[in-house]
């Protein structure tokens, strides 16, 4: 009777232990950048951020969270306190993909921000996130589709450079998302690509009655072909998040 009183009281205890288990933190990745990496509204649909497909690649211990938005420039994304909202959350461990240049670089917008200022920005997302204890990963804007007369497609970004003195001068993982998006649409061909892009003829779509004709947001399609260039780049940086990578499922 005594040996089973103890075997209860040693079963019970060890439940209770468990009980108390606090259960490893989830690594959280979050997306910051523009309306090509951004969550779209099912107003704008088939126009796909690359940010969305992405956070699919990853296991049940990894949480993507895309704070990316459309319009959005370093200096927006931080006068509107976006950038604030995510580093009062950062964690060690956590990681912080970087991707800005588009809107940034055209002066013309309203969020056009000056070549020093834009690598100002950018340091600080990096400086505040490593004082974190979290992982910068800085990405170069993804190319616009635009190709010459003889069907080579051209660099879009004067910014790309900017990104690429950064990275190199903070000595940061890196992805040259412009470079390996151009290379995409040339192996595509200049005529295919448009199928990467949110080209809609008049009728097909009734989110755009009248057709559309955008060589800046992608389609589902390309969306999907992007962030799976991100993943093959950022498997060669060899960091942590890759062994959360999904493991293929072996065939029967």
């Amino acid at each position: 009777m005594l040996k089973t009183s103890l075997k209860f009281v040693a079963v019970a205890g060890i439940v209770l232990l468990m009980s108390f288990v606090v259960p490893p933190k989830k690594i959280k990745v979050y997306l910051i950048g523009d309306s090509t990496m951004s969550i779209k509204n099912k107003r704008y649909y088939p126009e796909t951020g690359w940010g969305m497909p992405f956070v699919n690649f990853f296991d049940e211990e990894v949480i993507v969270d895309n704070r990316a938005q459309n319009g959005r420039s370093t200096k927006s994304f931080l006068a509107e306190n976006r950038w604030q909202s995510i580093l009062d959350s950062l964690t060690a461990g956590d990681y912080v993909f970087i991707q800005f240049g588009h809107n940034d670089e055209v002066e013309t917008k309203k969020n056009h921000t000056k070549p020093e200022e834009f690598k100002a920005n950018l340091v600080k997302f990096i400086t505040e996130t490593k004082a974190r204890n979290a992982t910068p990963v800085l990405l170069t804007p993804v190319s616009r589709r635009r190709f010459d007369a003889a069907g080579k497609a051209e660099e879009t970004h004067p910014y790309t450079a900017l990104v690429k003195e950064v990275a190199a001068a903070r000595q940061i993982p890196f992805i040259d998302l412009d470079a390996k998006s151009i290379a995409l649409y040339q192996k595509f061909g200049a005529e295919a690509s448009a199928l990467l892009f949110n080209h809609l003829e008049p009728g097909v779509h009734p989110n755009y009655p009248e057709g559309k004709v955008d060589d800046t947001h992608f389609s589902e399609l390309g969306a999907r072909e992007i962030a799976q260039l991100v993943l093959q780049e950022f498997k060669k940086l060899h960091l942590n998040l890759a062994d959360h990578i999904v493991k293929p499922t072996p065939k029967k």
